[in-house]
């Protein structure tokens, strides 16, 4: 079952390098809002999103195999429909101990695949209102 604890939440919330599957350029869209809000936190953002060069001032990855060392949360910005094929790149790559899916964002196949593979799961919640309750 995905986390909703308060106290793992927190634990997640502790660490610090953060993946940002489908990270945006675009000022006023939450998946560059939220990215640049953690960021502003202390989190090192890794923003994964193949049209984009840069992003937040920080080189972008056409993937999450690109991306080099270890991944603490895998952050998703993409529609449930991808989800599946991100934890596959995820369990292929290894490395990431947390899948955290933003709100809206749900595929209970995968997250149960995630799982059964070691991670924690975060499912349907934001990061920077869970971050700015908890921390």
């Amino acid at each position: 079952m995905p986390v909703n604890d308060d106290d793992e939440l927190r634990s997640i919330l502790e660490q610090e390098r953060v993946a940002v599957v489908g990270c945006s350029t675009t000022p006023g869209k939450d998946a560059h809002d939220i990215p640049s809000y953690l960021d502003r936190q202390g989190y090192e953002i890794i923003p994964v999103n193949p049209y984009a060069d840069e992003v937040l001032g920080t080189d972008a990855y056409d993937s999450l195999a690109d991306v080099p060392g270890d991944i603490d949360i895998v952050d998703v910005f993409r529609p449930s429909e991808e989800v599946s094929d991100i934890v596959d790149e995820i369990l292929e790559r290894g490395g990431v101990n947390t899948l955290w899916l933003q709100l809206g964002i749900h595929d209970d196949e995968a997250v149960e695949r995630a799982e059964s593979a070691g991670l924690r799961v975060v499912q349907d919640r934001c990061m920077k209102p869970e971050h700015m309750r908890l921390m």
